[in-house]
């Protein structure tokens, strides 16, 4: 479930707790969870100071002062928390860094979805360049005359699949893409080529408010998504169309309608975002 606004979240929250601090020792409950056998993990690790924290896309960076880089992705019920050493040891927590500062750093995912990868700095590359990630929606080099260039090089998808395709955008999924194209009052069904200019420049500030706004908020605690102090993100209150299906539209009271494309699905409001070619100002 985190998305990029919670992945953020987490990446800020990793720095601002985290940095320079030594790993003291590591406890792996769960072996398949990482990439290399356990004694090999806990070998390049204990004695490494946290460098730096990055996100790329939806998966969370954590550079070591020994050169190694470990590779984190929440999946759906993943989460990373910053507690005390005397804080109770919940189940389904399945990798656990000791900190120099008395600290830990928990892995908990009870879907056992999430993954850890060890690298060092060449194999973190190439593991970073299979995923093929796609531009970052919040960098600056993310122009509107770039985001033109990537719907017209998809002009048969659908709009809202092609959204959450990680390879076309990097860090959107279900909530952020449903609320960008309600901001934008575009049909999740809508083929890019059938945009007119002004959907897609709607589609692209969507994409920049959005974001921003779900990063500013701290994220959104749908489901298991909390920060890494265990708290959960502020961002529910301004969701307009993700899970809201049969409850009424903010903007003209009709009720929010929820489909399947494929495998997902999509909520959106049946009035404000007609699947006519059309811009609805």
């Amino acid at each position: 479930m985190p998305e990029l606004p919670e992945v953020e979240t987490i990446c800020r929250g990793l720095r601002k707790y985290a940095l320079g601090l030594k790993i003291k020792d590591v406890k792996v409950n769960m072996p398949k969870m990482t990439n290399v056998p356990v004694n090999q993990f806990r070998k390049n690790l204990i004695g490494a100071r946290i460098k730096d924290v990055l996100r790329r896309a939806k998966t969370i960076n954590i550079q070591l002062s020994n050169g190694f880089w470990l590779v984190i992705h929440l999946k759906i019920s993943g989460q990373l928390l910053y507690l005390p050493k005397t804080e109770p040891i919940k189940k389904h927590t399945h990798i656990i860094f000791g900190l120099s500062n008395g600290y830990t750093l928990r892995f908990w995912d009870q879907r056992q979805f999430g993954y850890m990868r060890l690298f060092d700095s060449p194999g973190r590359d190439r593991f970073m360049a299979e995923l093929d990630f796609g531009p970052e929606p919040l960098e600056k080099n993310f122009t509107l005359e770039m985001f033109r260039g990537l719907l017209k090089s998809r002009p048969k998808s659908r709009i809202k699949p092609l959204l959450l395709d990680q390879t076309f955008i990097s860090g959107i999924g279900n909530i952020y893409a449903d609320e960008i194209l309600f901001y934008a009052r575009i049909h999740p069904l809508t083929r890019p080529g059938a945009l007119k200019d002004i959907q897609v420049k709607k589609i692209f500030q969507g994409i920049k408010k959005i974001l921003a706004l779900g990063v500013k908020k701290r994220g959104s605690s749908i489901e298991l998504y909390v920060d890494v102090a265990g708290q959960p993100g502020g961002f529910v209150p301004y969701i307009k169309a993700y899970g809201r299906a049969g409850e009424s539209c903010k903007r003209c009271r009709t009720p929010i309608k929820r489909i399947k494309i494929g495998s997902r699905s999509a909520s959106f409001c049946p009035k404000c975002q007609i699947l006519k070619h059309e811009s609805h100002e």
